[in-house]
């Protein structure tokens, strides 16, 4: 029976942290995605000590490349004008760097296969931390999306929609701004009725003038006509 409990509590305990993290996935990844970007400027900047590294050894090979061959001219130098002696002592120091140079030669060749495999690491955690970055903006976008969503559905579901009801202010607001847009069109209208016209209408009621509106003694006439015919 005790083993069941502490199965069942090692179950909860699991959907707990199950529940916290996909409860603040964005911000785990933010943060993850940071200690990623600190661990690749750690690598980068390890990567430039070990090519620091790497050129002052290849130095350091030149050097004793150059002192060797030095060393063999002035021993070869020795032995023609018979000083087997100094001959001896430039052998044997070519000896000992010529034992230095291989020792240096093989570190050095190793130390580059290091360097080669720490840049090549590095340019994939570079690459790698550029897709994460492009998929935690992707994924924060998304996330903005469904929670807009889940809080419409939430307000429909409880008889309002803030969607809605801004679909519905901006409906009353354009036809507000139509009718306010028609009333200052017929004041417009109203108020381009110059003096002018309205002497226009007096001469036409006095008979000056084409009729443009109906009057009493045309509608007379019509009828007139209209009983002659």
């Amino acid at each position: 029976m005790f083993k069941t409990f502490v199965t069942f509590f090692r179950g909860k305990n699991f959907e707990a942290v199950e529940a916290f993290a996909d409860a603040h996935a964005l911000t785990l990844l933010d943060q993850q995605i940071r200690d990623a970007g600190a661990d690749l400027d750690r690598a980068r900047r390890a990567l430039a000590i070990a090519r620091a590294q790497d050129d002052a050894e290849s130095k350091r090979i030149e050097g004793l490349a150059a002192r060797i061959a030095d060393l063999e001219t002035r021993a070869s130098q020795a032995l023609g004008a018979g000083r087997e002696d100094l001959a001896l002592e430039g052998a044997e120091a070519i000896a000992a760097l010529e034992t230095d140079l291989a020792g240096a030669r093989a570190a050095a060749a190793s130390f580059g296969r290091e360097c080669a495999k720490l840049k090549a690491m590095t340019a994939g955690a570079e690459r790698r931390l550029v897709e994460l970055e492009r998929g935690r903006r992707a994924a924060r976008a998304a996330e903005a999306v469904r929670r807009l969503r889940s809080q419409g559905e939430a307000q429909l579901g409880g008889g309002t929609s803030a969607l809605r009801d801004a679909e519905a202010t901006l409906k009353r607001l354009r036809e507000r701004q139509l009718e306010d847009e028609a009333a200052t069109q017929a004041i417009e209208a109203m108020e381009g009725a110059s003096g002018a016209d309205l002497v226009a209408d007096k001469l036409e009621a006095a008979g000056f003038g084409d009729a443009t509106r109906p009057t009493a003694k045309s509608v007379l006439e019509r009828l007139r006509n209209r009983n002659a015919a």
